[in-house]
């Protein structure tokens, strides 16, 4: 793998911790802040509403589409679907509009654009399917949480689950922060975004405790808890900067040239993946030495086998 530190190198990167601890504590107080104030702006995945989808005849200027919408009095997102032919529009609900009016709006708003235009798609999504979809986006999470808590705790230890856990629920908390902040559309793409950091930071989160735990057999008993996890940082960090460096190139790809359709589940990966980096390197570590960790909780036990044991194996 490429090499970025030098051998021999070791970066301190425990003496800053509560620093860096303090200041990621900071940040997902601002989010809950902001999430209690300001409230997230739920798309229409969990709100409910209508979702027409017209097919143009030629290729259409998503612009020009949006102005011919407002100039109908059609207040929603309109955005491409598949091609630049097809657009969709979603409006969210609200007293004295329904279904048929909408798409009646919407035909007649697009076919100032193209007279040939059809309308290939009318839906309405009620309140009630997107309240159940938050409740089993929150329930996703927490059961996800805890079976990683689970698996951590048996593969590692708890303490190391209990680290892992707490980086893990930060970068959720910071992710959804900064969209509510913003007041960014948050929808079933940016829910599936949150669940992918969750697994991307996780695996960062063990390749760092793998490592621990075999420097808990290789290095002296001299070498102190804090050192050993600034020896395993610093030799897993070209693995985290390859690996993440490569992954944003594509997030950030997304992000410009994929269009306003993608573009939620890109911020939320480029959010989580930039924040997650720092939780794995930091966060999960500072509450992984807090909790007490020691060089014999990662050291695996001896189990002596009794004499009784050998003559019965010999029978």
């Amino acid at each position: 793998m490429m090499q970025f530190i030098k051998e021999g190198v070791v970066i301190p990167f425990m003496k800053i911790k509560i620093f860096i601890e303090l200041v990621c504590l900071g940040l997902v107080i601002a989010s809950i802040v902001s999430m209690c104030t300001k409230g997230l702006n739920w798309g229409l995945d969990f709100t409910g509403g209508v979702i027409v989808e017209t097919e143009f005849s030629h290729e259409v200027d998503l612009a020009a589409v949006r102005d011919a919408y407002a100039k109908q009095g059609i207040e929603g997102s309109a955005q491409y679907s598949g091609s630049s032919r097809d657009v969709m529009v979603r409006i969210a609900p609200k007293e004295g509009i329904n279904q048929q009016t909408v798409t009646n709006e919407v035909a007649s708003a697009s076919r100032t654009i193209d007279p040939e235009v059809k309308i290939t798609r009318s839906e309405y999504v009620g309140p009630a399917v997107g309240a159940e979809l938050v409740e089993s986006g929150i329930l996703a999470i927490v059961v996800s949480m805890i079976a990683i808590l689970a698996y951590i705790a048996f593969r590692f230890e708890w303490r190391m689950a209990t680290g892992a856990v707490i980086s893990l629920t930060y970068d959720v908390i910071v992710v959804m922060g900064v969209f509510s902040f913003f007041q960014i559309e948050y929808d079933l793409t940016v829910l599936a975004a949150v669940l992918t950091v969750v697994g991307y930071s996780l695996n960062d989160k063990i390749v760092v405790f793998d490592r621990v735990r075999e420097n808990a057999t290789r290095l002296p008993r001299t070498v102190a808890m804090e050192r050993m996890f600034d020896i395993s940082l610093t030799q897993t960090l070209s693995r985290t900067i390859v690996t993440s460096g490569t992954t944003l190139i594509t997030v950030v790809s997304l992000m410009i040239f994929g269009g306003s359709m993608i573009y939620g589940f890109s911020l939320a990966l480029f959010v989580g993946i930039v924040f997650g980096t720092f939780t794995s390197i930091y966060v999960a570590s500072t509450w992984t030495l807090l909790l007490g960790i020691t060089r014999q909780n990662l050291i695996p036990r001896k189990v002596e086998k009794k004499e009784t044991d050998i003559v019965e194996s010999m029978d």
